[in-house]
């Protein structure tokens, strides 16, 4: 046979080879693919249940669990493609800074209280430091990628503090505070980078707990405010609310206002239920009575960081918008609750 002829079958036969493998379906473990990544029912399992955190289980019915998988899965999704993305651009953060952020996590804890902790997140420690190394790497993305591109020119902020000088001009003492809302009515102006919203009050109840777990392993306060706040107005700016005058808290519950009265810069709150939903504060700073100068360090600070905050939560959204088009994604799962309702009728 000449080379040519067989050379022409072995192409024909590779081609319907791959065809058909291509047509095949995916292994019952796999939950979803990312680029030719697959993450497994198994890794969904356990994201969930570590997303359950200390919420009371047993209430939610199976519909209400499966559209929880999917958010969790969303997640997942969006994870492994900055982390595919950290990846190919050499960011993978270094075993050092793994380490040194694991030992923080621990520092609050006896051995025997550390080890508690990862058992009610269903993680052992090898699993907590993959987790880890993930979450830095795709921070070192995000930095590299947006933050450090993110120019505040002196210009900026005067035209910023032109623009807002009233509110540096304090007839009282304020608190400037940043919050994390979540609420269990869905509402369709929630704009989080992670397109997250509760259905309900149990899923409420959970996303919040889960929330304040990271808090208390020391994430930051702003990126989960942009990522998973539903307060349309403060999410993008990192949950900031800008400054409220003391004389408002008269207005707050009283668990509300001791709460905040007691806070020190720096500090969250506890979680607090309100009619909305669930809130947790941030207090940034106490500020006393009087008008605030442009000359003022803290108020060009506060001025930049807002400013900062704003660029990055937009710029953040668009680059997950993009990375999700040149993704190729197939989530198994939500094909197969498809095909089983195509199947029911």
């Amino acid at each position: 046979m000449p080379k040519s002829v067989s050379y022409l079958i072995v192409l024909i036969c590779g081609g319907l080879l791959l065809e058909s493998a291509c047509k095949r379906s995916p292994s019952p473990d796999v939950a979803a693919m990312v680029n030719n990544r697959v993450i497994t029912y198994a890794d969904l399992e356990k994201q969930y249940a570590a997303a359950q955190l200390s919420a009371p289980g047993g209430g939610a019915n199976e519909d209400s669990v499966t559209l929880q998988k999917l958010e969790v899965l969303r997640t997942m999704i969006d994870g492994e493609i900055m982390l595919q993305r950290a990846e190919k651009l050499g960011l993978m953060a270094q075993e050092a800074d793994v380490e040194a952020r694991f030992n923080e996590l621990k520092a609050p804890y006896t051995q025997e209280e550390f080890q508690k902790q990862l058992a009610s997140r269903k993680l052992t420690a090898e699993e907590l430091k993959a987790q880890i190394r993930k979450d830095l790497s795709i921070q070192r993305l995000f930095t590299k990628e947006i933050t450090s591109l993110i120019n505040i020119t002196d210009k900026d902020v005067a035209d910023f503090y032109n623009a807002n000088k009233d509110s540096f001009n304090l007839a009282e003492p304020q608190l400037h505070l940043a919050q994390i809302l979540v609420t269990p009515n869905p509402d369709p102006n929630v704009r989080n980078l992670k397109s997250d919203k509760a259905q309900n009050m149990d899923q409420a109840r959970k996303k919040i707990q889960m929330i304040a777990g990271r808090l208390k392993q020391g994430e930051d306060f702003a990126m989960l405010a942009q990522n998973y706040s539903e307060d349309p107005d403060s999410a993008p700016n990192g949950g900031d609310l800008g400054f409220i005058p003391e004389s408002s808290l008269e207005k707050a519950s009283v668990e509300i206002r001791k709460i905040l009265t007691q806070l020190q810069p720096g500090q969250v709150s506890p979680i607090i239920q309100t009619f909305e939903g669930f809130r947790i504060f941030r207090l940034i700073s106490r500020e006393p009575a009087g008008q605030r100068e442009l000359s003022d360090p803290r108020v060009q600070q506060i001025i930049r960081d807002t400013l900062v905050n704003r660029k990055d939560g937009l710029y953040r959204a668009a680059y997950y918008e993009r990375a999700r088009n040149e993704a190729k994604v197939v989530n198994y799962f939500a094909n197969s609750i498809l095909e089983k309702m195509k199947g029911s009728k």
